[in-house]
């Protein structure tokens, strides 16, 4: 997904706030034909119109089967095509230019859909926002929080507060370690990604104070041949547990797996690629947050009319997020203390960024008696790593 996460360090002051203090609830104008002459008649038609499926379109930069992030949404298509009145149209492997216009405007014209999820980061702009102009009637929603005052009105998105499931990630690695060395593969040094390093590493921390992560920044989010090298190279240096934030962790858990040290995944389920060595991994839930929407659309709630806010945010208590199962590696009282925290995330009563807190050049963070929740707009365009954390950005 080239570009990806890459505008999350960009986003404005405003535009930060607008998220932070939105509420979910959206849906969509349904189109009603016009009446006939013949009550009978007219009677049929709206009996044919209730029936009539809401067509939502999906569309993937890459395979939906890549163990990574479009796998993930492809996931979350999957449950919203089980949902009574509802049909899915899918696209994978559309890259991230004109070409994803000229989807957009086939599903819309071809296949009748009036709701679209264009989920990759680059598809935002100019694409959405061009073909969003093009087609006022139909609502467009897009996995990032990229929207802006001043866009075209059937424009929406959403995003996730996924470093909750990578602190828990970072307890599990704890556990699991014996070196006290953890490794993290990641694409681009972005706040996003930077949130997840953190994460992870404070979860980590919280079971060992002393523990490091060592990171890598391979540059790009697809770059298969540097994932491997950095793995065998963490490997090398003692480093035990390895997880990544990567377009697919498919090398990177695979080649821990061949090395014989243990792995945390990201974005979907990778445990059937490291059967005895996957301990649990950060996804995406995307599922309840589509299955969400469809309903909404079929409630006939509209972007356009206000009765969506056009930035939504949500962690764990807004089921955005899940686990990957445990595996066989994990200890009893690392799942204890996992479930524990998770359970926190539940009621919210779980803060992740708390003073005292350092970054990795040693510089106060947060002082004592201080703490960034989630919606913290610092925590939006956070560029520091923890302490702890072994690397620069």
């Amino acid at each position: 997904m080239n570009q990806k996460n890459s505008r999350l360090s960009h986003l404005s002051r405003r535009q930060i706030i607008r998220g932070v203090l939105a509420t979910t609830a959206f849906g969509l104008t349904a189109k009603f034909g016009t009446g006939c002459s013949d009550q009978s008649e007219t009677d049929e038609t709206a009996s044919e119109e209730e029936t009539e499926p809401i067509v939502i379109g999906f569309i993937y930069v890459g395979p939906k089967d890549d163990f990574g992030y479009n796998q993930s949404h492809a996931e979350g298509a999957a449950a919203v095509a089980e949902l009574p009145g509802v049909k899915v149209v899918e696209q994978a492997n559309v890259p991230e230019t004109q070409t994803v216009q000229e989807t957009m405007r086939e599903m819309i014209e071809i296949d009748g859909a009036t709701m679209l999820f264009p989920t990759s980061f680059g598809y935002f702009e100019p694409h959405i926002l061009e073909i969003a102009r093009e087609f006022p009637e139909v609502q467009f929603f897009h996995a990032g929080g990229l929207y802006e005052s001043g866009m075209p009105e059937n424009v929406g998105s959403y995003f996730d507060y996924i470093d909750e499931a990578q602190y828990i990630a970072g307890i599990v690695a704890a556990h699991t370690t014996e070196s006290g060395k953890l490794g993290f593969v990641a694409a681009k040094p972005i706040s996003q990604v930077l949130r997840n390093i953190n994460g992870f590493t404070l979860g980590a921390k919280s079971i060992k104070p002393d523990i490091t992560t060592q990171v890598v920044f391979t540059g790009d989010w697809a770059a298969p041949v540097k994932e491997a090298e950095a793995v065998n190279s963490m490997v090398n240096q003692g480093i035990d547990v390895i997880t990544c934030h990567v377009d697919s962790p498919k090398v990177v858990i695979e080649t821990a797996s061949k090395r014989g040290v243990y792995c945390s995944g990201y974005h979907t389920d990778q445990s059937a690629l490291a059967p005895e060595l996957y301990l649990t991994g950060a996804e995406w839930d995307w599922r309840s947050i589509y299955t969400q929407y469809a309903n909404w659309v079929k409630e006939g709630k509209t972007l356009m009319n206000g009765e969506i806010p056009h930035i939504v945010r949500g962690g764990y208590q807004e089921k955005f997020w899940k686990l990957s199962p445990y595996g066989p590696a994990v200890s009893e009282s690392a799942k204890s203390e996992a479930e524990a925290v998770k359970a926190k995330f539940a009621d919210a009563t779980m803060i992740i960024y708390t003073g005292e807190l350092k970054d990795n050049q040693g510089q106060v963070i947060l002082p004592d008696g201080k703490s960034y929740e989630q919606q913290a707009i610092e925590l939006e365009t956070t560029d520091w790593l923890v302490e702890g954390v072994k690397g620069s950005v």
